[in-house]
């Protein structure tokens, strides 16, 4: 069984259940194109009849290529529907956006599930609602420095303060810890620095770990994102408390935290990230349709 805040079952490859959007989630049938034929038709194509095919598509880039100029991390998210787009176009919009590092979930009330993957253009984000009702999921891209689902739910879906009662038998510090971050969650401002709290250094025993989590819960929220090794983080659910863990390549704790504040400046995209992928957006467009 692996340590840390949060403790996978055994034999469980990974401690959340990240599931990133793929071109596989999409009804390839509505427009008679499968996702190997759009590929095919992206590929044939040279930019002028690219653009004449997908109107839409080009006119996202378009839209998004001016968002992100004036995009800054503290300002509010802006949102791109994908309704009524081919599948070219919208294969188009998957392969110029790809995959970036950091994807994961958000569970919603009714049971829905939004799925969320970051473009390789930092603070551009691809979500997927499930709506339910059998209607077809709402897809649409988000540039944010974190999507709005994501801070909604850790503020909305959590609790405002910790309840605790009696430490339970062979508990050596759990206490004090849980008394400093419930102090800190309440004290939190939007803007505030997040405080950190590191188990790595702290003495914890497994007793203590055990209480803290049936204290804290888990939340709506679940992120990762893969580098070199691996950070993996979770809403608690405590309002403004985060576990945030750094794995190696052998997927072994290095680093297991408790972050007080908003969500996780590792998966949050700053002003310089804005600026950067809109230099990168505009060569892309450049390479394709030049």
């Amino acid at each position: 069984m692996k340590m840390g805040y949060w403790v996978a079952p055994e034999g469980a490859e990974e401690p959340i259940n990240v599931f990133p959007i793929g071109d596989e989630s999409l009804d390839t049938r509505r427009a008679g194109v499968t996702g190997y034929g759009a590929i095919t038709a992206l590929a044939s194509l040279d930019g002028a009849e690219l653009a004449a095919q997908c109107p839409r598509a080009m006119a996202l880039l378009e839209q998004i290529t001016v968002a992100l100029a004036g995009q800054k991390a503290d300002l509010p998210s802006q949102v791109f529907r994908l309704d009524g787009f081919n599948e070219l176009e919208r294969k188009l919009v998957a392969d110029v956006f790809g995959e970036g590092e950091v994807s994961g979930v958000v569970a919603l009330p009714g049971g829905s599930i939004a799925q969320i993957q970051e473009s390789v253009l930092a603070g551009v984000w691809r979500i997927q609602l499930d709506q339910g009702d059998g209607r077809e999921p709402l897809e649409y891209i988000e540039v944010a420095a974190i999507p709005e689902l994501v801070a909604r739910a850790a503020a909305d879906l959590t609790a405002p303060d910790i309840a605790f009662g009696s430490p339970p038998e062979g508990a050596m510090n759990v206490m004090p810890v849980l008394a400093e971050i419930r102090e800190r969650a309440l004290a939190y401002q939007p803007g505030d620095r997040s405080q950190i709290i590191n188990f790595t250094l702290l003495p914890m025993s497994p007793v203590d770990m055990a209480f803290m989590q049936e204290t804290l819960r888990n939340g709506p929220v679940q992120l990762i994102s893969r580098g070199y090794g691996s950070c993996r983080i979770l809403s608690t659910g405590t309002r403004n408390v985060w576990s945030v863990q750094f794995f190696n390549a052998m997927d072994t704790i290095i680093l297991d935290t408790l972050e007080v504040g908003g969500p996780p400046v590792v998966a949050v995209a700053a002003d310089e990230d804005f600026e950067d992928s809109h230099e990168r957006l505009v060569e892309i467009r450049q390479a394709y349709f030049s």
